[in-house]
């Protein structure tokens, strides 16, 4: 077989194991690119690319945040709706502790540390969703749907 021309990651072990299909796709990183960089690389519309935020809850529990792009997460609405007292991004070391993945290349997919996944609703409704495949400047572009087994709860926290 082949080697792939692109890396394999706990994220593409595990989306392997689930028998998900993925489209590799490699960028070149850009540090506090963002989503706008490989947007605008593969030519695609910035609402798509989703990024994967780890958070922290007044219990120093982690839990993960998947949403799009061009949007942010009101840390205050994912805490009303979630019942907790409060809820703020973890601190990058924390976040690689749990995940075992540097920020800028944290995948849901494959984290050392079985986080509960939420995502914003709206995500479901578009066709193909690019996501961080678990390195810098690598995505998976997949079907939302394709979330399914993390047991994600759905939310609606994104503001402008």
């Amino acid at each position: 077989m082949a080697k792939p021309d692109y890396p394999i990651t706990p994220a593409i072990r595990f989306l392997r194991e689930h028998n998900i299909a993925f489209e590799p796709k490699l960028y070149p990183y850009v540090e506090h690119g963002g989503t706008a960089t490989p947007a605008q690389h593969f030519g695609v519309d910035e609402h798509a690319v989703v990024k994967t935020i780890v958070l922290e809850n007044d219990k120093k529990q982690g839990l993960i945040c998947i949403m799009h792009g061009d949007k942010h997460i009101s840390t205050r609405n994912l805490a009303r709706e979630l019942g907790m007292k409060h809820i703020e991004p973890a601190q990058p070391n924390q976040a690689n502790k749990w995940t075992g993945y540097l920020v800028g290349g944290t995948s849901p997919f494959g984290t050392k540390t079985p986080l509960p996944v939420f995502v914003e609703e709206s995500i479901y409704a578009l066709p193909t969703i690019y996501i961080n495949g678990g390195k810098r400047g690598f995505l998976v572009a997949i079907s939302p749907q394709d979330l399914a087994p993390l047991n994600p709860t759905s939310v609606h926290v994104a503001t402008e």
